[in-house]
């Protein structure tokens, strides 16, 4: 069996691996008489405000929690709590005949589909309605949609 021959783009790509080896040899020559080498002068710290810095924390500064006073509960939510959940936009968009249409938040500026289905009363174009979100297939979709009728003043004694 003879030897390969080596051809001019061999010869080529061997050189330039060669030439690239050399100079991550001058590279780190040049790193290790900055003396920035160290592994403790890449080390960053972060303090408990979030801010990068350089000094380790102080140990004094720690605080000590008690695992036994830390509260893992959900708290129901109560009815008084459910205006807050409630979203009130414009509807820009409803198709009766294919039963689908589009609300824009008033908050956000946001648009959320809203599905036939999902109405609790019937809804058109350009009608306030208050909505609360849940995740549809493609994206928030708006559920329990209904038109929005402003409170009558309370009527004073």
């Amino acid at each position: 069996m003879g030897r390969s021959q080596e051809t001019s783009g061999k010869k080529e790509i061997r050189k330039q691996k060669e030439k690239k080896r050399k100079d991550k040899e001058k590279k780190r020559a040049l790193r290790k008489q900055e003396g920035k080498s160290s592994f403790d002068d890449m080390i960053a710290y972060v303090d408990e405000f979030g801010r990068i810095s350089d000094t380790p924390p102080s140990p004094d500064d720690k605080t000590e929690v008690i695992a036994e006073n830390i509260e893992l509960t959900a708290t129901p939510r109560k009815s008084e709590d459910d205006a807050a959940f409630l979203k009130k936009g414009v509807v820009s968009f409803f198709n009766n005949s294919k039963g689908f249409g589009f609300i824009r938040d008033n908050a956000s500026g946001m648009r959320y589909f809203v599905h036939a289905n999902a109405l609790l009363e019937p809804i058109a174009e350009n009608d306030v309605v208050v909505f609360e979100t849940a995740k549809g297939i493609k994206g928030p979709s708006a559920v329990k949609v209904k038109i929005f009728r402003e409170q009558p003043p309370a009527a004073k004694e």
